[in-house]
């Protein structure tokens, strides 16, 4: 059999998947929380914590740093001292999740914090490889 460059061409890309098609299933999770005279709780924390692959007191100590609020863990969930609407908390955990979970490379959530030292971390991707240094919380 003799080919010629362009049929081989044309069938070299029909047997590519089409990457355009390439789905993504992770999105960020959606806070359930409540309030509490003048206290949040946010009752699916673990949750998030588990979803980012991240430990739940320095998720806790994130969001107690953005809210300039005390923040404490109890079975399981965030209580924050202060009144929090559920789209501030929203606002918060995706901007978490887009600077320390997200790869900025393949964005794929597939991190995890490699070194902290000096007020910065450095996050490798396990998808790509990526490694970037973002300023520590």
């Amino acid at each position: 059999m003799d080919y010629d460059y362009d049929s081989l061409l044309e069938r070299a890309f029909s047997q590519l998947p089409n990457l355009s098609e390439e789905t993504v299933d992770f999105k960020i999770p959606t806070v359930d929380s409540i309030i509490q005279g003048s206290k949040t709780i946010v009752r699916n924390f673990a949750q998030i914590a588990d979803i980012a692959r991240r430990d739940i007191k320095e998720l806790a100590r994130y969001m107690s740093k953005e809210f300039a609020a005390p923040a404490n863990i109890e079975e399981n969930r965030l209580i924050i001292s202060k009144r929090v609407s559920n789209e501030e908390l929203n606002d918060k955990i995706k901007k978490y999740f887009n600077t320390y979970v997200i790869c900025k490379e393949c964005h794929k959530p597939d991190t995890r914090f490699e070194v902290i030292e000096r007020g910065f971390v450095t996050i490798v991707c396990e998808a790509c490889g990526a490694r970037y240094t973002v300023k520590y919380y």
